[in-house]
């Protein structure tokens, strides 16, 4: 895989690193085509192990892998609970409606038409005891 190749990979996948130029890190700034700054995960993972097999500090660690402390123990904490997984983002942004499950949506879809939506958000409440807007019910519907 050429270099260009592997970078519009990464930024296709969101694993692009947005600072690369911050990372000092020597393995970096090798004529070694393995490692590449851009590669957010490998930077995270090769600053993990630069702190678990190379004993650096946390703090020099982070710094010169372009990272802040609290960004650190963030990563590794992730890292520890997934795995290669947790090296990778989190989507952004809420993941989907908080009070509807699938239980409610269905709810909702089977509900008589002739029901307003004050009084279907009523019997949500009673049944599901999930407080919902008359217009997030018409919504629904």
């Amino acid at each position: 895989m050429s270099l260009e190749s592997r970078r519009r990979a990464l930024e296709a996948a969101r694993l692009f690193h947005p600072n690369p130029d911050a990372i000092q890190a020597p393995l970096f700034h090798s004529d070694n085509p393995f490692f590449l700054a851009a590669d957010k995960v490998q930077v995270k993972y090769e600053m993990l192990r630069a702190r678990d097999l190379d004993g650096l500090r946390v703090n020099r660690a982070a710094e010169l892998f372009g990272y802040s402390r609290p960004a650190f123990y963030l990563i590794m904490a992730a890292f520890e609970e997934r795995g290669m997984l947790g090296l990778l983002d989190e989507p952004r942004g809420r993941r989907g409606p908080l009070k509807l499950s699938p239980a409610i949506l269905e709810f909702v879809r089977g509900a008589s038409a002739d029901l307003s939506g004050a009084r279907l958000a009523l019997e949500i409440q009673e049944r599901f005891g999930v407080s919902l807007h008359r217009r997030t019910v018409e919504r629904l519907r």
